[in-house]
């Protein structure tokens, strides 16, 4: 009796497990050797804002990153968060409160770029208190764009201009990367055929500073467990006087 229950309740916790991924691409990875409880949050396809893009469309909502880091941020069941970004970019304000938040938690934070993370993407990456890239991934580095209605008036140019020093000021100071040289490769006319910009795949990413290191899923969970203070410390010593 007690084994099917025990069953059951596995097949249940699977199966909570794997809406979990289909819903939000999230998930707790707490069966390591380590005994450490890593929260897994993919950042995938479009970065979606304030409003909804068409159903057939991959994307990453805001309004269901921002309320899970904080219950990650509250919880004692997570000891640290795993990012994995494929993303073409998006939302501008969404993306960089996404990568807001994640700078300011407590908890330790790795990055992978696996496929891309391209335009708003590139702060995600940077937010995180170590980042990694593979040796396939990119990072496209390019100006603000706007879609809809653009008023022709000096404030739009002011306002275009006041998103992206925001934009840069965010990055440079969570890499290694300039100002300067990050809106020297923003400003980039001879690579992009379309367009302005500039595309850093693999060890570029490092050797410009934006990354850390290249590796894969191996390497960032073995740099995320290094960085989680081990709790089993013996207070035998704070206890003798």
């Amino acid at each position: 009796m007690a084994d099917t229950e025990k069953e059951k309740d596995k097949a249940e916790l699977q199966e909570k497990e794997e809406e979990q991924i289909r819903e939000s691409g999230q998930l707790l990875l707490d069966e390591n050797e380590k005994k450490k409880r890593i929260h897994l949050m993919s950042i995938i396809g479009e970065i979606e804002g304030h409003e909804n893009l068409p159903n057939h469309s991959k994307t990453t909502k805001y309004e269901h990153v921002l309320p899970k880091l904080a219950s990650i941020e509250d919880s004692s069941n997570v000891d640290g968060v795993l990012l994995l970004l494929n993303t073409v970019g998006g939302d501008v304000e969404a993306g960089l409160a996404i990568a807001e938040m994640i700078a300011s938690l407590s908890k330790p934070t790795v990055s992978l770029v696996l496929g891309g993370s391209h335009s708003i993407g590139v702060p995600i990456a940077t937010s995180a208190d170590y980042s990694f890239i593979v040796p396939s991934g990119t990072m496209v580095i390019h100006p603000v764009r706007m879609n809809g209605t653009i008023i022709g008036a000096p404030q739009t140019y002011d306002y275009f201009k006041q998103m992206q020093d925001r934009i840069i000021g965010f990055i440079s100071s969570h890499c290694r990367t300039s100002k300067a040289r990050l809106e020297e490769m923003m400003l980039n006319t001879g690579m992009l055929t379309k367009d302005l910009g500039t595309i850093l795949v693999g060890e570029e990413t490092v050797k410009e500073g934006l990354i850390n290191e290249v590796g894969g899923i191996k390497e960032a969970l073995a740099k995320l467990y290094t960085m989680i203070p081990d709790k089993n410390i013996d207070k035998s010593k704070d206890a003798a006087i």
